[in-house]
């Protein structure tokens, strides 16, 4: 009779260790992940139509023109650390493989030109620490998918590399090149933002939807030999983000959409989640760009750039915005 009342027992207790086993799959470089709900995902319950507005920028941007108008789908800008005044643009179309060179003024300063790859749709762009603690690191985020189709997207990540004397005829090759491929836990997700947290070497994307945006993160190390599965950390109600940054000190988030430019302090122990859980500030924008895609903090943190999109737009000017902190 013992026998026969504790098979039972002993049979729920190896089943649920084997749903346990099943339940729980690791993922490189995002950890061990639980099962994804859309209840197990914190959610910011701020309202984003009542926020306050920062007043540590200029509100009036500096604006200029740039040199080269054929790059006409610019889609993201970052602020060299190695190469002092540099800026680092990029177009989204599809196979694009260069990245051009310019700074404030909108000069052409040539391209870097990433061999051996061939982005489908490439987002964002970002500068930021990696693997050696030694060296500044390019991320270029291939993320884009506007119908929701794709079956995994790919970081780019390389050394900076030192350019003496930039020019309109300059061209420096990249062939050492990490490619980290990221699955979203949920299928297919369509996406133009990149943040890189300098402290802690994470990666996370804002994902761009209509009236909602969710914040995926893949931890850091990231594989560069096994798709990682991105993990869900935050749910907010912000509309159709196009980009954003964190400080090169990681104490200040931006993040854009068309329309507005939003803020988040952020103290050394707080996550980039547990910061934007808090209502953000706006901070100026002059709504000067048809089609505004790209920001990134200064390299020294004096303020922050915008660019923008032009190719559907018969005769408008591709400019490079800087609104300075004061």
């Amino acid at each position: 009779m013992k026998r026969s009342a504790l098979t039972p027992v002993l049979a729920m207790v190896l089943c649920m260790a084997c749903s346990k086993n099943t339940r729980d799959t690791a993922t490189p470089g995002g950890g061990t992940n639980p099962p994804v709900t859309e209840d197990s995902i914190p959610e910011a319950r701020y309202n984003i139509t009542l926020l306050d507005a920062n007043q540590a920028f200029v509100a009036t941007p500096v604006v200029s023109n740039m040199a080269r108008q054929d790059y006409n789908e610019l889609s993201g800008i970052a602020a060299s650390k190695v190469n002092a005044g540099v800026l680092y643009v990029h177009d989204d179309a599809n196979g694009t493989n260069e990245i051009p060179l310019t700074n404030a003024k909108g000069e052409d300063l040539g391209k870097l030109v990433l061999d051996g790859i061939s982005p489908r749709n490439p987002e964002d762009i970002k500068v930021a620490p990696g693997p050696d603690a030694n060296t500044s690191y390019i991320y270029l985020a291939d993320i884009g998918d506007n119908a929701n189709g794709r079956t995994n997207v790919a970081i780019y990540r390389f050394a900076e590399p030192s350019i003496t004397t930039p020019g309109a005829s300059t061209v420096v090759h990249i062939s050492t090149i990490d490619k980290i491929t990221l699955v979203y836990p949920t299928g297919a997700v369509n996406a133009e933002t990149l943040l890189v947290d300098p402290l802690t070497k994470d990666l996370f994307i804002a994902s761009k939807q209509t009236g909602r945006s969710t914040i995926y993160k893949a931890a850091y190390p990231q594989s560069t030999t096994a798709t990682i599965t991105l993990k869900a950390v935050l749910k907010t109600s912000f509309d159709l983000f196009t980009s954003g940054d964190v400080s090169p000190d990681g104490k200040e988030i931006l993040l854009r959409n068309k329309g507005q430019i939003f803020y988040w302090p952020r103290t050394a122990a707080q996550s980039l989640a547990d910061a934007m859980l808090l209502a953000p500030q706006t901070v100026p924008y002059a709504g000067n760009e048809h089609q505004g895609e790209g920001i990134c903090f200064a390299a020294d943190a004096g303020g922050y750039y915008t660019d923008t999109e032009i190719r559907d737009y018969p005769g408008a000017v591709s400019t490079i915005s800087f609104y300075k902190r004061k």
